[in-house]
This record gives structure tokens, C-alpha cells and sequence, in this order.
């Protein structure tokens, strides 16, 4: 204890060294992220953050401070002082008097200045593909993929190195959201309009945001009223070949100086059933959705307040379609109905902004019912979440930082199910809750952004699991500014709700197998990765390979392969884990225009009743080829994303009465083609675009679907898409500040 106190009282000794702070905007105000700012004729530079903030130490013989960035003119900057604080606005390279966009908004973006392994997917990127919601954002995306859970409900679920997104902690302004009984069907909550970017973090995160991130984390930051470039109205408007309508929009009202407050809304509706194969069974579930956002925002020069409440209401239908020989009153029938309610509120009080010295307070209230019928199945739900954090940082010098802080997690699951399709089967009614105090603290070491380590450690007491720890660390060297390592290690831990986040698997006759006493998830998770930033040719090639290790001690199997009539829910007892290696290499070949290319491979294993086998529904490897054009004035771009699906293992199969497999063994491989033309004009633009133009199909996704009432129906052996080609056609409009 002695060495401790002994060192932060050294940390705190330490002298304050100068630090020159400011933010970089174009000529409407707009944060431009990805800068460069150097000193003049010395490699000593920083990039800026999203935000476009940057903070640069400045040397005792060197006062001159140049920024750069593609499509603007450079600018050089003589500063006085060894403390200033700048806000620099670069002139656009070309000004014209009718197209507004002259030049390329960065869409994907590796943070070379942070510790960890995180990308930054912007608006940009975004508006590459229909990007509808949350779950259409990752076409154009390596790292993530985003697959159907089964072919009656519609439900997707994120895959990130190689394991399901339970895994990966959904944070939504980096507040823990969509989990427990949303996990199902939340990618489908979160408008693609709304979005302003989306963060990746890929292996073990920070301690911050509490000890569930075992794969990595997903961060949505939405619009919001205060940033100079939010428009003061913006509306999208899509229609797609299968009969899905959708509306946006969303309005900026600058009440006062320091108030500002936005209101979005969205609605969809899909309004047709569709059976392309012909079995009976709808492909695309009938959607319609109300979504509506209120925030406000109070930005003063020590305090800053943020609000917030949404209301989403969700009708979603599925199920059978048409049967000829059963009357239409014993069809099978897939009915969800969702009411969600949120509600957040943001408090930060600022004691030096030159040391980013700042105390918040995160309070955060959901409330999520759903009642879903799946046949004579049923499964209801009332979750209710509350959701505190207090955090204190601080930048002891240039070469320290610390954060501290303290949170509390409150999950109640009000349950009401029949696992039986017998309408005078037994039905059960649960009640569930869990309380999480915890406290964190992390530190953070910097040496002339060579060396960067990052280590935390946080403590939490379940009132379910007891008391455990969460050690993370993360380490990062670049000794030049061509080549960047990092190197992570920590542990994640996960708590099961297994109704409510796979009660989707309902919509089969296999019968569910819960074991009593359900162990809490606890895994590690080891990375590393090496990104390359290589001139060639007067550009910049960018190579990044990155492995991760991920071993559980202790896990809930969803088990699908020692009964094919039963899916069964138990404690691991044996190994289990994931390897996955990636490899991705951008290049801009000419003036707007730039190819990516990415290959991955995963090697994901379990343990099943004894014996070890490959995860089932899990692609062994992925290709994905992405090319991107835009004229060199801005008004047309043209992109397109090529992926390559690898086979995998199905669970395994039964004979039928024949002698036959129920299913194959395996599954094959399959290509998958997007494109997309956007023309874009002064204040909105239109674009037009295709879905699986290769059309490919899973034959008969649904086994047994002409005897759903049976005991081999199962509508959860998808590993393809469902639907054929699709396309559509969407308009954007945007009414700017200045």
C-alpha cells in the first residue's frame, strides 16, 4: 500500500506540461475528424478526434502548427503561447456556387491516437447503403457481421469474432442499451437516419462502461442539437421492391444561446407478405413501426446537461402465409408486439478544461414489454432497467491520466410464457431481478504518443452472482508514424436471461431444456493487431491484420446438437473459445476512388454434452471487396460491396423416415453483391440501389414448413439470406444551419 501512495503522490507532483487544445470545422462549422496537425518540418503530430478536438504538446523551439487535410487547403498557424486554446477553420479546396459537398467525407476511420482497436463508421459511410437501421449498417463493414436468427420472425443478431452478439456490449452514447429481452430485435430499433456515427471496438474495451464487452463493443452517437453542423430539418424517404415504405425526419430548434433541443421521428411499414420459394411461409416479416425522439441540451461553459426520452411501438407478423390442404384458421402464425420506452439524462461539470478535469452523471430509465405468440407458443415480457454511472477525470500531466467512478445496473424480467404448442398446455409465470453496484478505476499512461498504456480494473457485487473483478489492459506503440501495435488482455463477464434474449427459437416444435442454476459468462479475450500506413505512390496504403483469442471458463451452451428435437440451455463443462485472424487493405488507386479488400478467418469451438465440435451457423471464413467512386465535384457516387460467406457446420441432423438427413451437415459457401448511385444536389440528394443483386437463396430454410403443427418443423437452421434480390430507391433532404 505504501509503494502506491507513494507513487500517486509522485503522479500528482508532477509538473503540468503545456498543452495546445483546439478544434478543427470546415467553413459551415462542421467538426472535421481524421486532420492532421503537426509542427512544422518535425514528425511530431496528432489526428483529431470525431469531434475534431485535438490536444498537442509544443515544443520549446517550434511555433509554428500546420493542418492538413484531403479536399481542403492546408493551413499553418503561428502560436504564441505554450497554453492556447484554437479554433481553426479550413477553406475548402474548390468552391462552387451550386453543389455545396466538394469534397470526400471520410466513411471509415481507424483511430490511430487511441489505445485501443476501434474504427469509427460515419455518416458517410452510412449513407454507402439503404442502412435503414442499426442492423443494415454494417454491409460495407469487415468486422461485423449481421445475420438472420431464424426465418419466421425476422430476428438478426450481430456476429463479432465469431461469437453471437450477446457477446458484444450495445452502448448507445456510450450508455449500456438494447439487452435482455431487446437483444432480439434491437438492431431494428435505431433509425439509420438518426445516426451520426457508430464506434467498433473490437476485443476487451474499457471499465468504463461496465464488464459485459467479452467481444468488443458497439457505440451509436445519435444527432444532437448542439453540434454546429446538425441541420435545422433533414428528411429521408425510402421504398424498397418489397413493398417496405419509410419516413424520417428530424428538426433542430436553437432556443437560446446555451438551449437547444431536436425532435426525430421515424415510421416503416412493411406491407406485404412475401413467399418467394413458395412454402407457405412469409420471408420477410410484415414490420410496422412508430419511433419517436425527443433530447434537449444545455451547453454552458462549466456545465453541460443533456436529456432525452423515445417511445417505439412495433407490430410484427409472420408465420404462414396460405396452407391447401388446412383450413386458414390453423395456420401458424407469428405475432410480436412491442411498447419501449426510454428515458436519459447527461450531466457533466467541467473544473479545467486544460486538464479535462470533469465530474458526470449518467442516469439512464427503460421500460420494454412484449407479448409474442409463436403458434400456441407464448412469450411475454415486462423488463424493466435503471441504469446509474459517476465518473471523475482528470489529466494529472501530459504523460498521466486517471478515471474513477462508480455505477449501478437494476434488470427486472416480469415473465409470462407456454413453452408447449398446446393451447391447454401449462404456462409459467417468472419473476426475475438482479441488482449490480460497482466501482471502477483506470489509468492511462502516454509518452510523446509512442507509448500508450491503458489499465483498469473494476469490481461489481451481483445480488444473482456475488462479488467478482474485471482487470483490463491495452497497450499501443508506434514508433513511427507508418506502423501502429496493440496488444489487449481482460476479462469480460455476462449474465443470462435465456428467454428473453433467444425466445425467438420458439418458432420451431423443438422443445426447450432449461438447467437450474445457470452459471454467469466470465471469459478472456486476448488481441493484437498491426496497422500500416505506407506511402506509395503519393498515397496512402493501409494494411491492418489483427488476431484475437477469446476462452471461456465459464458459459451457458445453447445446445441444438445432442437432441435435434430439443434446444437445451446448461453450464459448460469443457472448453470453449474462438480464434479469429483478419487482414484488410485500403488503397485510394486515384482521386475518389478507393478499393478495400479484407479476409477473415475463425475458428470457434464448444463443448456439447462432452463432446467438442465447431460452432453450428458459424462461417469459417469471409471475404469482403468494397470499391467506392465519387466524382471530383461531389455530385454522383457509386459504390459497391462484394462479400464472400464461407461454409460452416449445421447442427446436427436427424433421419427421416426415409432414411434421409433432415438437413445437410454442412452448408456451402455463398457470394452476396450491394451497389448503390447517389447524385446529390445543393440541399438533398436521391439514390438508388440493389440488395443481394446475386440473388442467392437458402433452399427450404424452414424444414418441415407444410406441417408447422409437427414435430420436425424448425424455421432456426439459417445460415443464407432468405429473401432474393431486392432493390430500392430513397430521397434525402437537409435544410443546413448556415
Amino acid at each position: 500500500m505504501k509503494y502506491l501512495m507513494l507513487s500517486l503522490f509522485l503522479l500528482l507532483a508532477a509538473n503540468v506540461l503545456a498543452q495546445v487544445r483546439g478544434i478543427v470545422k470546415d467553413n459551415i462549422g462542421e467538426a472535421i475528424p481524421g486532420a492532421n496537425v503537426f509542427w512544422m518540418n518535425t514528425g511530431k503530430g496528432v489526428t483529431t478526434k470525431e469531434d475534431g478536438s485535438f490536444s498537442i504538446h509544443k515544443p520549446a523551439h517550434n511555433d509554428m502548427l500546420v493542418i492538413s487535410f484531403i479536399g481542403f487547403q492546408n493551413d499553418t498557424i503561428h502560436v504564441h503561447n505554450k497554453k492556447e486554446e484554437l479554433e481553426i477553420i479550413l477553406r475548402d479546396g474548390v468552391e462552387l456556387n451550386e453543389i455545396s459537398i466538394v469534397r470526400r467525407k471520410m466513411g471509415r476511420m481507424k483511430l490511430r491516437n487511441s489505445v485501443l482497436n476501434e474504427e469509427i463508421i460515419t455518416s458517410a459511410e452510412l449513407s454507402r447503403a439503404a442502412c435503414c437501421n442499426l442492423g443494415e449498417s454494417f454491409v460495407t463493414n469487415p468486422s461485423v457481421d449481421v445475420s438472420y436468427s431464424d426465418a419466421a420472425t425476422g430476428a438478426k443478431q450481430i456476429k463479432l469474432l465469431g461469437l453471437s452478439g450477446t457477446y458484444v456490449q450495445m452502448l448507445t452514447e456510450n450508455i449500456p442499451n438494447y439487452r435482455g429481452a431487446a437483444a432480439a430485435y434491437g438492431l431494428g430499433y435505431v433509425p439509420g437516419p438518426w445516426m451520426q456515427s457508430i464506434q467498433v471496438s473490437k476485443g476487451i474495451s474499457t471499465v468504463k462502461n461496465g464488464y459485459e464487452a467479452i467481444t468488443g463493443q458497439i457505440n451509436v452517437e445519435f444527432k444532437k442539437p448542439q453540434l454546429p453542423e446538425a441541420d435545422w430539418v433533414f428528411a429521408n424517404f425510402f421504398a424498397s421492391s418489397t413493398n417496405r415504405y419509410e419516413a424520417n425526419a428530424d428538426a433542430t430548434l436553437k432556443v437560446s444561446k446555451r438551449w437547444s433541443t431536436s425532435l426525430l421521428a421515424h415510421y416503416e411499414n412493411e406491407t406485404k407478405a412475401h413467399d418467394g420459394n413458395d412454402d407457405g411461409f412469409i420471408d420477410i416479416p410484415q414490420v410496422e413501426q412508430y419511433n419517436v425522439w425527443n433530447r434537449w441540451a444545455y451547453m454552458g461553459d462549466h456545465y453541460v446537461f443533456q436529456a432525452g426520452f423515445k417511445a417505439l411501438s412495433e407490430s410484427r407478423m409472420s408465420g404462414q402465409s396460405h396452407h391447401a390442404n388446412k383450413p386458414v384458421t390453423d395456420l401458424y402464425k407469428v405475432g410480436i408486439d412491442t411498447e419501449r420506452y426510454e428515458l436519459f439524462t447527461k450531466n457533466a461539470y467541467i473544473f479545467n478544461k486544460e486538464k479535462n478535469t470533469n465530474l458526470a452523471l449518467i442516469l439512464s430509465a427503460t421500460w420494454h414489454n412484449q407479448d409474442a405468440l409463436y403458434g400456441k407458443k407464448i412469450y411475454n415480457v415486462d423488463q424493466t432497467n435503471a441504469y446509474a454511472s459517476l465518473m471523475f477525470e482528470t489529466e494529472l500531466n501530459k504523460q498521466h491520466s486517471l478515471s474513477a467512478g462508480l455505477s449501478f445496473n437494476y434488470d427486472t424480467f416480469d415473465q409470462y410464457f407456454r413453452l408447449e404448442n398446446d393451447a391447454e398446455g401449462m404456462s409459467r409465470k417468472v419473476f426475475d431481478k438482479e441488482a449490480v453496484p460497482g466501482a471502477y478505476v483506470q489509468y492511462t499512461l502516454n509518452l510523446n504518443d509512442q507509448w500508450m498504456l491503458m489499465a483498469g480494473l473494476r469490481g461489481d457485487y451481483s445480488t444473482k452472482s456475488g462479488f467478482f473483478m474485471t482487470p483490463r489492459a491495452h497497450l499501443k506503440y508506434n514508433p513511427n508514424d507508418y506502423i501502429h501495435f496493440r496488444l489487449s488482455a481482460g476479462k469480460g463477464y455476462r449474465a443470462n436471461h435465456v428467454l428473453a434474449e433467444n425466445n425467438y427459437l420458439l418458432s420451431s416444435s423443438r422443445k426447450v431444456e432449461i438447467a437450474q442454476n445457470l452459471d454467469m459468462e466470465e471469459a478472456w479475450n486476448y488481441g493484437t493487431s498491426v496497422s500500416t500506413y505506407i506511402p506509395v505512390f503519393g498515397k496512402t496504403l493501409n494494411i491492418n491484420a489483427e488476431y484475437y483469442y477469446t476462452n471461456f471458463l465459464k458459459q451457458v451452451i445453447v445446445d441444438m446438437d445432442s437432441n435435434p428435437h430439443e434446444v437445451s440451455f446448461y453450464n459448460l463443462d469443457g472448453c470453449s473459445y474462438s480464434h479469429v485472424f483478419q487482414l484488410e487493405v485500403s488503397y485510394p488507386f486515384f482521386k475518389g476512388f478507393t478499393l478495400t479488400g479484407a479476409y477473415r478467418m475463425t475458428d470457434a469451438q464448444t463443448t456439447y454434452k462432452g463432446m467438442r465440435m465447431e460452432k453450428p451457423l458459424t462461417s469459417k471464413y469471409k471475404g469482403l471487396l468494397t470499391a467506392s467512386y465519387q466524382t471530383p465535384l461531389g455530385i454522383w457516387q457509386f459504390d459497391a460491396t462484394l462479400q464472400l460467406n464461407g461454409g460452416g457446420r449445421m447442427p446436427s441432423p436427424y433421419e427421416l423416415a426415409d432414411e434421409q438427413l433432415s438437413w445437410s451437415s454442412r452448408y456451402g459457401s455463398f457470394e452476396q453483391l450491394n451497389a448503390q448511385i447517389t447524385r446529390y444536389f445543393r440541399r438533398w440528394s436521391i439514390y438508388i440501389g440493389g440488395e443481394n443483386i446475386t440473388n442467392f437463396k437458402q433452399k427450404n430454410p424452414i424444414i418441415d414448413a407444410s406441417n408447422p403443427w409437427g414435430d420436425n418443423f424448425d424455421s432456426t437452421m439459417i445460415w443464407g439470406p432468405v429473401h432474393g434480390a431486392k432493390a430500392y430507391i430513397g430521397v434525402r433532404f437537409n435544410l443546413a444551419r448556415n
